[in-house]
């Protein structure tokens, strides 16, 4: 299965707000973080998931990574909420 439709398949938290409140709160299994997005959020959401011990992974734009989460627009993040 592609990241793709996992991401869409998968109960997603999309945005900056949303990841951020996911991973503080310990719901967060996951965090994708577009490459392009604003560095003064990435190093931000970098340094809480390594707090939390939170696995990230990197999408090379907020384009992509809004398509692999089934929206029209750019993402700049986004969390796999734990079931």
């Amino acid at each position: 299965m592609s990241k793709e439709q996992s991401l869409q398949d998968a109960h997603v938290k999309i945005g900056t707000k949303q990841t951020i409140k996911m991973v503080e709160l310990g719901f967060a299994s996951e965090v994708y973080l577009a490459e392009d997005a604003d560095p003064r959020l990435t190093s931000k959401l970098i340094e809480l998931c390594d707090k939390h011990g939170v696995k990230v992974t990197l999408v090379d734009t907020m384009s992509n990574l809004g398509k692999a989460c089934g929206i029209e627009v750019g993402a700049a993040m986004a969390a796999i909420v734990k079931q």
